[in-house]
């Protein structure tokens, strides 16, 4: 007869469930792995494979009893640390989302909305259209797999134990919110700047010729100019892309090493 001890059930309990919980608060929040249009089954399977490979690689642990007030105390410190790793990547996208929005309120476009599985609202054409190919470029990229590699040198950075994480960790990332509107705002000049240059060109023919209808003119002119930028900005945007993301990959393990103190 098959017979589990209070020790031996506590030693699967720190071997695999803690691992599990800062991988699956990780999936929950990281971009794609949390896009509502996976399945949730996939989305379990997935979490349950890459927790069990990382946890079958760490070292052998003693902690605590896993049942005590400290055991659910590095509970949820592990739901934080994963779910903080994941919302540091999720600002990237984000910023990326910023940017898009801004492209699209300039051109006009901001009233014709989607269904944005990613964030589960309505976000414009444009913006749904740089997602995409947001997406697309970042699985090129292998990000999909360089956030799983983050992820599992997470444990080597700041392994799980009892010490509570340094707050400056959470400061950092509280600050990192900051780049958000800047950096989308960057990425979005090149149409901000060409649109506003055309509708001061159109202002100024509206007051040259004031039975121009500018409502029927305007809207078909800075539309045009804002697809004709975007398509001369596309042969860029995957090196621009790259950049940031690594960057990204960068904060979040810079975030895990204040984190522990390093």
């Amino acid at each position: 007869m098959l017979s589990v001890t209070s020790a031996q059930l506590d030693a699967l309990i720190l071997a695999y469930v803690f691992p599990m919980v800062r991988v699956m608060s990780f999936l929950a929040i990281a971009p794609l792995f949390s896009n509502v249009a996976l399945p949730k089954r996939v989305k379990l399977i997935a979490a349950l494979a890459i927790g069990f490979a990382i946890a079958s690689s760490l070292p052998t642990q003693s902690l605590t009893q896993p049942g005590s007030y400290i055991g659910l105390g590095i509970l949820g410190q592990q739901i934080l640390i994963g779910s903080g790793m994941g919302f540091s990547m999720r600002i990237v996208f984000s910023t990326l989302d910023v940017a898009g929005e801004l492209i699209g309120l300039q051109m006009g476009l901001s009233f014709a909305t989607f269904f944005d599985p990613q964030s589960e609202g309505q976000t414009s054409v444009i913006a749904e259209i740089v997602g995409l190919l947001v997406t697309l470029i970042f699985l090129s990229l292998n990000g999909h797999l360089m956030l799983v590699e983050v992820l599992s040198r997470s444990f080597e950075w700041l392994p799980i134990s009892a010490d509570p994480v340094h707050a400056q960790g959470w400061l950092m990332l509280a600050r990192s919110g900051a780049i958000l509107f800047a950096t989308g705002l960057l990425l979005a000049l090149p149409v901000v700047v060409a649109l506003l240059i055309t509708n001061i060109a159109l202002a100024v023919l509206t007051r040259a010729a004031p039975q121009l209808n500018l409502f029927a003119v305007g809207f078909p002119i800075t539309s045009t100019v804002g697809i004709a930028v975007i398509w001369l900005t596309l042969p860029t945007l995957a090196n621009v892309l790259e950049r940031i993301f690594d960057e990204g990959f960068e904060n979040m393990a810079m975030l895990v090493r204040v984190w522990a103190g390093h």
